[in-house]
């Protein structure tokens, strides 16, 4: 593994325990989780003309890996879904 992806599994596990955390103090909603993946899968299908440039691949991974998340948190935390 070189360092460059085990710093990008350190900042994944930092940053599913902080979602977690957020969700658990309910500073972060279950809506929120849905918009927030809602956000990040919209910018994997649009890498190309993001106004924040990214790697079109790793928009991808960010995508499945925030999908895995909200559906963790999802039916963990519990909570009320967005309205549509």
């Amino acid at each position: 593994m070189t360092p460059q992806e085990r710093a990008g599994d350190e900042s994944l596990v930092i940053l599913q325990s902080l979602l977690c955390l957020l969700r658990e103090k309910n500073v972060l909603t279950r809506a929120d989780i849905e918009t927030l993946t809602d956000r990040v899968s919209m910018r994997a299908s649009q890498a190309e003309r993001d106004p924040i440039p990214c790697c079109a691949e790793a928009a991808r991974n960010a995508a499945q890996e925030m999908a895995k998340i909200s559906s963790y948190i999802g039916p963990h935390y519990g909570g009320k879904h967005r309205r549509s």
